[in-house]
């Protein structure tokens, strides 16, 4: 099963998404709004549990997290 979830921001600066799964990683240090920078790696952290992955990548109109459990 495939679940995808887009944006329509202007996307994860490039040099971000390698670690957009990490505990603790924001895209911009710069903001000063609410979030620890855990909920990507709490995605991943329950695809790997069910046996899947969990992806990250800038669409050209945002970015979208596909999560890949079996079935």
């Amino acid at each position: 099963m495939r679940l995808c979830v887009t944006d329509e921001g202007s996307g994860f600066p490039p040099e971000f998404l390698p670690r957009a799964f990490d505990r603790f990683a924001r895209a911009e240090a710069s903001r000063t709004g609410e979030g620890s920078g855990l909920g990507l790696a709490f995605v991943q952290a329950v695809a790997t549990a069910h046996g899947g992955s969990a992806h990250a990548a800038n669409t050209g109109h945002g970015t979208a997290i596909t999560l890949d459990l079996p079935c």
